[in-house]
């Protein structure tokens, strides 16, 4: 009896090791299942969080892209819009050469005619006339460090602009060489030459030299009809030592209007003139001087810078002792002026 209970307990254990076999091999298939298809389903995952982080670099980068376009655009523009704004007013800005002998102008539009670096503006009208010239700082000469010749100029002779063959009249500047004005046409007018050397035309330019420059200036010129190139009156505004000057002449021989006004009695009005003038500039030995003290290279003439680096003002007059020596280049009996 005892014998059979074991046999059948034997029989049992082995039934159950068997149906227990099968059970654990099939739950470590199916883990082993579910954990390949986690890792899968992370792999995936993975790719198309990848996918997407690629996609956003991309987006990314063609923002920033197109962005950077944007503001290189941006920042192009203004440079567009500064050279646009030019314009002075609806005048056309054109470069002429600072010594260019051509008489003729071209109708409403606007030069430079400052030498170096300054910036002198002047303007024509529709006829060519010349009506304006503006310069927010005039810089006066500096013949230690710019290339002037011995007369102080920067070029042998100015524009020969219509009506200055007149003997009675120079090829005037409206800015002086003096005060760093060039010599074209847009710079020149046809003036009476009494005016130009000894009126108010030079007491302007020597009242803004010896200041050592002026700011706001400005010249207004006009003509008594629209054929001519020659000035009726000139009006000149511009700020010395901070104060403003206002000066306004017709174009005419200022001897002979005030001789017709009765205001001279003759030759007293140049007398007068020259009396006004820098005293250095007088002759300061009438019966000579040493020439070698003021001419420092010893050729036997004297420069303007040789003479100003002696002391002496300009322009010295063909009464001085050291005329003589100098080169009056457009006899006008003054050099350096």
């Amino acid at each position: 009896m005892i014998k059979k209970q074991r046999l059948m307990l034997l029989a049992m254990s082995a039934l159950l090791l068997g149906a227990c076999t099968p059970t654990g091999e099939a739950t470590e298939e199916v883990i082993e299942s579910e954990s390949v298809e986690t890792i899968v389903e992370t792999e995936s995952q993975e790719e198309e969080s990848s996918s997407q982080e690629s996609e956003a670099s991309e987006e990314s980068e063609t923002e920033a892209a197109v962005s950077s376009e944007s503001v290189a655009s941006t920042e192009s523009e203004p440079a567009e819009e500064k050279q646009a704004s030019i314009s002075h007013d609806g005048y056309t800005l054109i470069e002429v050469d600072g010594g260019d002998l051509s008489g003729y102008r071209q109708a409403n539009v606007v030069v430079d005619i400052g030498f170096g670096d300054r910036e002198y503006w002047a303007y024509t009208n529709e006829y060519g006339q010349l009506v304006r010239v503006v310069a927010n700082e005039i810089v006066v000469q500096d013949d230690s460090s710019e290339p002037v010749n011995s007369n102080g100029r920067y070029y042998g002779d100015e524009a020969k602009v219509p009506g200055t063959e007149d003997s009675n009249l120079d090829e005037g500047h409206i800015i002086a060489d003096s005060l760093g004005g060039v010599a074209n046409a847009y710079n020149i007018t046809p003036q009476d030459s009494v005016l130009n050397r000894h009126g108010d035309q030079a007491y302007m330019e020597r009242t803004i030299q010896q200041a050592g420059g002026a700011t706001n200036f400005e010249a207004i010129i006009t003509y008594p009809n629209t054929t001519t190139q020659i000035p009726s009156h000139y009006k000149y505004t511009y700020t010395v030592n901070g104060n403003q000057v206002v000066d306004e002449f017709d174009n005419i021989n200022p001897d002979e209007y005030n001789k017709e006004q009765g205001l001279t009695g003759g030759s007293e009005s140049s007398s007068s003139t020259e009396s006004s003038e820098p005293e250095s500039a007088a002759p300061s030995t009438p019966a000579g001087g040493d020439v070698s003290s003021v001419d420092t290279n010893g050729n036997g003439n004297v420069t303007i810078k040789e003479a100003k680096a002696a002391g002496y003002s300009m322009p010295i007059k063909s009464d001085h002792w050291l005329y003589q020596y100098m080169d009056d280049r457009d006899n006008d009996g003054l050099v350096g002026e």
